[in-house]
C-alpha cells in the first residue's frame, strides 16, 4: 500500500482516508499497548484485530478492499489456532500455536501503514 502510494500508482479517497484512520484505530484498540497486551491472549487479540479488518472490508471497495482481504487472508492461520488443550477428536481440526506463532508485528506493521496513509493522501491534496 505504502509502495504504490508513494510511487503514484494509488491516491486514497477521502472516504479511503477515513475508513483506513478508523481501521487503525480499530486495530490499536485490539492489540492494545505493549504494556497491557498480557491482559488479553495472543489468539484473542489476533482474532480480534480480523474482526476489525472484516468489518473495515465491508465498508468499502476498490483497491482498499483488496489490500484489507490480503491483510485478513494473511491473519487466517490465526483461526486455526485454540488456546486450550483438547482431545484432538474434539478440537475440529484446530491446534495450540507455537510461542513464537503469537505475535502482534503483523497487526502493529498493519496499523501503521493504515494510519500513516491518510495523513499522505491529505498532504498531496494541500496546496
Amino acid at each position: 500500500m505504502a509502495e504504490q502510494m508513494r510511487d503514484g500508482l494509488w491516491e486514497l479517497t477521502a472516504e479511503e482516508a477515513a475508513l483506513a484512520r478508523a481501521a487503525a484505530g480499530r486495530l490499536a484498540d485490539a492489540v492494545g499497548p505493549a504494556a497491557v497486551q498480557g491482559q488479553l491472549a495472543g489468539i484473542e487479540r489476533l482474532r480480534t484485530a480480523i474482526a476489525v479488518i472484516a468489518i473495515s472490508l465491508a465498508h468499502t471497495h476498490g483497491r482498499l478492499a483488496w489490500f484489507l482481504a490480503q491483510a485478513a487472508t494473511a491473519l487466517t492461520p490465526v483461526l486455526d489456532w485454540r488456546a486450550l488443550v483438547a482431545d484432538e477428536r474434539q478440537a475440529f481440526g484446530t491446534r495450540v500455536p507455537e510461542p513464537g506463532e503469537l505475535t502482534d508485528d503483523v497487526v502493529r506493521h498493519l496499523h501503521t501503514t493504515l494510519a500513516a496513509a491518510p495523513d499522505r493522501a491529505l498532504d498531496r491534496h494541500r496546496p
